[in-house]
C-alpha cells in the first residue's frame, strides 16, 4: 500500500527543523512526502529545499492559498492510495505513521483513521493554556471523537468523493471535512497510539486570535450552533444574574456549582501538564484557570458572531 504524507506550511520556520526531523526518525517513512509553502517569507521554503530528502519529496509553493486548498493541491500532486496528513507546526511521534496506517492495510473496508494529538508545551503559559483546551489522552472518547488534520489517515477515494477540503473556508475545514464523511457513515478507527505533538500559542493575544478564528470557521460553515448557543445562554445568565441578583443567595447557589462543575476538569489536568513542575507553578494554574477559561470563551463568543454574520451575508 503506497503512503503520501502531505501538509501545508507557511512561516513555520521556528518549528519546521524539529517536524522535520520527527519525520525522518518515523518506524515506518511514507513512500513520498508532499509539501505545500502557501507563500512563507521566513526561510521555510528554503530550508524544505535543503533538507535531506530520505524518501521522495515533492515541494511545491501556492502563493495566498489558505489551508484547506494547500491541502487539496498536495493531495492532487500525490500518487499513494492512502493519504497521511498533518501539519509542520507539530512533532511526530516515531511510532505515528506506522499505528496511523496499519488498520488501513488490515481492514480494507475501513476508509479513515484518526489518530490524536497533544500539547507540545514548555512554559506555564503553555501548559495553562493546554490545561484550559486540550484533553488528556484518558478523557478522550474513541466512539466520539473527531479526529484532526493534524493527525489523520484515509483512502483517496473518499477525499474524491467528499469533493476535498473547504477551500471557501479559511478556518475549520478540517472540522467540517470530518462531518462530510461522519454523515456518510462510513467505517473509520481512533487509534490513541497514533500520537502527534501539538504546540500550544505562547501568549494571550495569539490565543486569542487561535479561538476566534476557529470559532468564526463554525460560525460561516454552520458547524456546532449548539455550543455556542449554550455557551451565549451561559454567559447571558450569567450577566443579567450579577445586574440583577448579585445579591441573592439562590442564584450564588445555582451558579457556582455549575461554575466549577465547567471549569472542573480544566484543573483536574493540572497534575498532568504540570508533573515536576514547582508547586508554585502549579497553584497559579489552579488561580488562573478559570480566567483563561473566561477569556477564550470570549474569543469564541466573539469569532462565532463574526462568522455567522459572514454566514448571513452569504
Amino acid at each position: 500500500m503506497k503512503i503520501s504524507l502531505i501538509a501545508t506550511l507557511k512561516d513555520e520556520m521556528t518549528n519546521v527543523q524539529e517536524w522535520w526531523k520527527s519525520l525522518e526518525k518515523q518506524t515506518r517513512w511514507p513512500d513520498e512526502v508532499v509539501i505545500v509553502d502557501g507563500g512563507s517569507s521566513d526561510g521555510t521554503f528554503e530550508y524544505l529545499q535543503k533538507v535531506n530528502k530520505f524518501v521522495d519529496v515533492k515541494l511545491h509553493r501556492y502563493e495566498g492559498s489558505n489551508i484547506a486548498a494547500g491541502r487539496n493541491r498536495a493531495i492532487s500532486l500525490s500518487t499513494g492510495e492512502v493519504i497521511a496528513v498533518t501539519d509542520g507546526g507539530c512533532v511526530l511521534s516515531p511510532d505515528w505513521l506506522e499505528k496511523l496506517v496499519a488498520p488501513l492495510e488490515e481492514d480494507s473496508t475501513l476508509q479513515l483513521v484518526g489518530g490524536i494529538y497533544q500539547p507540545l508545551a514548555e512554559n506555564w503559559f503553555e501548559r495553562l493554556s493546554a490545561c484550559v483546551n486540550l484533553p488528556t489522552i484518558d478523557e478522550i472518547k474513541v466512539d466520539r471523537f473527531l479526529p484532526s488534520s493534524r493527525s489523520i489517515a484515509f483512502r483517496r477515494e473518499l477525499w474524491e468523493v467528499l469533493g476535498g477540503y473547504p477551500e471557501w473556508l479559511d478556518y475549520g475545514e478540517d472540522m467540517y471535512f470530518n462531518h462530510q464523511w461522519k454523515r456518510r457513515g462510513i467505517n473509520y478507527v481512533v487509534v490513541k497510539d497514533a500520537l502527534v505533538w501539538w504546540r500550544m500559542r505562547p501568549n494571550l493575544p495569539s490565543l486569542f486570535r487561535q479561538y476566534f478564528r476557529y470559532s468564526w470557521g463554525d460560525g460561516v460553515s454552520g458547524m456546532y450552533p449548539h455550543r455556542h448557543l449554550a455557551r451565549f445562554f451561559t454567559y447571558g445568565w450569567l450577566s443579567i444574574g450579577i445586574l440583577l441578583w448579585r445579591n441573592r443567595l439562590w442564584f450564588w447557589g445555582s451558579t457556582l456549582p455549575c461554575a466549577l462543575l465547567y471549569a472542573g476538569r480544566r484543573w483536574r489536568r493540572i497534575p498532568h501538564l504540570f508533573e515536576n513542575r514547582p508547586e508554585r507553578e502549579m497553584l497559579a494554574a489552579v488561580l488562573a484557570v478559570p480566567f483563561c477559561l473566561f477569556f477564550v470563551d470570549i474569543a469564541k463568543m466573539a469569532g462565532y458572531l463574526g462568522g455567522l454574520v459572514r454566514r448571513l451575508r452569504g
